[in-house]
């Protein structure tokens, strides 16, 4: 590529101030050559593909929840425990990525990543059990948690100099999975004899492709351009304050905003299926609906991080978000079926929140070091806020028999998310608060 050599420069400072002007001297010990193009395009393809393993192992889940919950006599309240394992498994395990890419590199733990959604998605159909389900749903989601936790941190590594454009590219990859599991899952599994368990499992095999592209990364040692060099103090990020970022503002202003996004997106995936199918509409309308929300992500998700990243502040595409999300919800609670495409489509623009949050981790923090702290703590304490969400949408409405309470809840979180993404919208970063 015409511009590996500045990238290279530029992310390795520290080391090229240490060199002497002149001829080239030899190279520092830790110091990065400039990537191969080869391995630039291979990192960006294991992107998109594991991009498209992030939701599928959800979304597919929502689109046949009413057979899941049928074939294993789930309530509704563990249907909503259900619906929360997602933001839980990425609370817990995602707090483990930076550790596990420090030890093993990144490529590598995005692989064995990619390896236990295949693992679990092809196990949990057939477990025969509701804790053997939640169990095999977590191995997956374990998977999802820690390549959540990394894709920022890949970007930046690697492509720092297009920050917004990879982002944009790999949240446009997520939204496309996410749809296409919403869609398709409802005719994949009357094609394959109407077995959920069938329509379920069919998604490993697009994990199982994922895996090929990071294990060619996993045998590439060379490391990631702007590694600090080994021995410096920059090297071991786990040495310096571990709660230094927790005086920031603007990092739980990020992990607020990220809680609530998540909130409202495990929600749609988990339960508007359903509300759609109360309201009348067919199972397989249902799924193609939440297909039309998801897939509104996949222009803007390449969209809005490119212009997020052209702003100073990104309040205002947070509020615009926000209010696509209060007119949607309305929707929903007014007439739920009559403008059931309009929802849809306005949610889909709502939660477009996610890729928008993905970009401003990466603005947040000037270092790389940075970003993997922020990535982890924005991600991992925001999926925690995100746990009682959906829980509590299935326990409100196996209570009070609708969805009028359920659909204020989700409204009502509205508000705080719009506040809270303003706050993190902010032209600051970490380091200038910690």
């Amino acid at each position: 590529m015409p511009d590996d050599e500045t990238q290279t420069q530029t992310l390795n400072r520290g080391a090229a101030a240490r060199t002497p002007a002149g001829p080239p001297a030899p190279r520092l010990p830790g110091a990065v050559e400039a990537p191969a193009p080869w391995l630039l395009r291979l990192i960006a393809v294991g992107l998109v593909l594991a991009a498209l393993n992030l939701r599928p192992a959800i979304t597919s889940l929502g689109a046949l929840l009413e057979e899941v919950r049928d074939g294993l006599h789930m309530s509704g309240s563990v249907a909503g425990v259900l619906t929360s394992v997602p933001p839980l498994c990425f609370a817990v395990f995602g707090v483990m990525a930076p550790r596990l890419a420090r030890r093993f590199g990144a490529g590598a733990v995005v692989c064995a990543g990619m390896a236990a959604i295949a693992a679990g998605l092809v196990i949990r159909p057939y477990i025969g059990s509701t804790a053997g389900f939640l169990a095999a749903s977590a191995l997956a989601l374990m998977g999802i948690a820690v390549s959540n936790i990394l894709m920022p941190v890949i970007v930046k590594r690697w492509f720092p100099d297009r920050v917004g454009t990879m982002t944009g590219l790999y949240s446009m990859a997520l939204a496309l999975g996410t749809a296409l599991a919403a869609a398709v899952t409802v005719p994949l599994t009357s094609a394959m004899g109407g077995s959920w368990q069938s329509g379920l499992a069919v998604w490993a095999v697009l994990a199982a492709l994922a895996v090929l592209p990071w294990i060619v990364l996993v045998r590439d040692r060379t490391p990631a351009p702007g590694t600090p060099v080994p021995g410096s103090a920059a090297a071991h990020p786990a040495d310096a304050p571990a709660l230094r970022i927790t005086r920031s503002r603007t990092a739980w202003g990020l992990a607020c905003f990220f809680g609530l996004q998540a909130t409202a997106a495990y929600i749609t995936m988990g339960w508007m299926p359903q509300i759609f199918r109360d309201a009348g509409v067919s199972a397989g309308t249902a799924g193609v609906l939440l297909a039309v929300t998801m897939a509104m992500g996949v222009p803007l998700a390449f969209v809005i991080p490119r212009v997020a990243g052209r702003l100073r502040q990104q309040g205002p595409i947070v509020v615009v978000l926000g209010l696509c999300g209060l007119i949607g919800y309305g929707g929903l609670y007014l007439a739920p079926a009559a403008g059931a495409w309009v929802w849809a489509v306005l949610l889909g623009v709502a939660n477009c929140a996610f890729p928008l949050a993905l970009t401003m981790i990466g603005m947040r923090s000037r270092t790389g070091a940075g970003v993997v702290r922020l990535s982890a703590f924005a991600q991992s304490t925001g999926y925690l806020l995100s746990i009682p969400g959906p829980l509590l949408v299935g326990v409100l409405y196996q209570h009070s028999g609708g969805w009028g309470l359920p659909i204020a809840l989700m409204a009502g979180l509205m508000i705080p998310q719009m506040v809270a993404g303003v706050l993190a919208g902010r032209d600051r970063t970490i380091e200038d608060e910690c």
